[in-house]
C-alpha cells in the first residue's frame, strides 16, 4: 500500500473522528480563552524567551568556541616552539 493512500485513508479518519465531536464542548472551551489582566504579561514573558533564547544560545557558542580556538592556538604555538 502507497504512503499516499495511507495518509489519504488517515485523513478520512480524523475528519470522520472530529465531525462526531460534541459542539457543547466547544461553548465551554470559552472559558479558557478568556483575556485577563496577566495575559498580556504571559504573552510579553513567552515572546521575550523565544526571541531571546537563540541570541543567548548563539553568544554562549560563540563564547565557547573563541575560548576553544585560543588554547588551539596555543597549543599550536606550543608545538611549534619546541621544534
Amino acid at each position: 500500500m502507497s504512503m499516499h493512500k495511507i495518509l489519504a485513508r488517515m485523513g478520512v479518519v480524523l475528519g470522520l473522528t472530529l465531525s462526531w465531536v460534541d459542539s457543547g464542548y466547544a461553548l465551554d472551551s470559552y472559558r479558557f480563552l478568556h483575556v485577563t489582566i496577566e495575559t498580556p504579561w504571559s504573552i510579553f514573558i513567552f515572546l521575550l524567551f523565544t526571541v531571546l533564547a537563540p541570541f543567548i544560545l548563539m553568544a554562549i557558542l560563540v563564547w565557547r568556541y573563541t575560548e576553544r580556538k585560543a588554547e588551539l592556538e596555543k597549543q599550536a604555538s606550543d608545538k611549534e616552539g619546541r621544534e
